[in-house]
């Protein structure tokens, strides 16, 4: 019997632990990265921000010379993306002490990643998908603040490598999610990362 309580207990404890979340457990820094907002926009209208993307694979545009109205020139554009981001305290604190950021807690972010996926499972890159690939960004969340940052969500080549570049004189569409993940530390070295989502649709849209 006091084995099975012994044994009871220890299951106790690692359950209680478990329960604490990945955002505790998540790397030795004090703080973890937040993505408060993530949103797209197509290449040739980078100012035009929305919760989905729709990536037209080639685009027709009448300016500048050469390209007239009766001459349009087929142009690939690369979309982008804008991540607003923030960096919150693992401990709080209590409500009567609460605890306060310092600028040891301030994040900067270097590069990020970008990959898709598609609901159906077919995932295969270079076929059902377009290619995963590695970006630089550098930008610096301060303490209790935001950061909005840009980056480049799908790049000008994949585009005209497989499977995009089929769309082109197909009318199918690729539904796919876009999964990027944002790496960077705190200002005494502590590695943190976090990763958003959002919705991409692949396709010859009318220009």
């Amino acid at each position: 019997m006091r084995m099975i309580r012994k044994a009871i207990a220890v299951a106790a404890v690692v359950a209680a632990t478990s329960s604490c979340g990945d955002v505790i457990r998540q790397g030795r820094s004090p703080v973890y990265l937040v993505i408060a907002s993530l949103q797209a926009a197509q290449g040739n209208h980078i100012s035009q921000f929305g919760n989905g993307l729709s990536s037209d694979v080639l685009t027709f545009v009448t300016s500048p010379a050469p390209c007239t109205d009766t001459s349009p020139c087929p142009t690939v554009f690369g979309d982008v993306g804008q991540a607003v981001l923030r960096a919150s305290l693992k401990d709080i604190g209590t409500n009567a002490i609460q605890t306060a950021p310092t600028t040891n807690n301030d994040v900067t972010i270097t590069r990020y990643h970008v990959s898709f996926r598609r609901a159906d499972g077919r995932n295969t890159t270079g076929v059902d998908v377009p290619y995963g690939f590695d970006g630089v960004t550098t930008g610096t969340i301060p303490a209790g603040g935001t950061l909005s940052m840009g980056f480049v969500l799908v790049r000008n080549i994949a585009k005209q490598e497989s499977p995009l570049v089929q769309l082109i004189s197909s009318p199918n569409v690729i539904s796919a999610i876009a999964d990027i993940t944002f790496y960077g530390h705190d200002q005494v070295g502590n590695q943190v990362n976090q990763t958003g989502s959002i919705d991409v649709a692949f396709a010859n849209f009318g220009d």
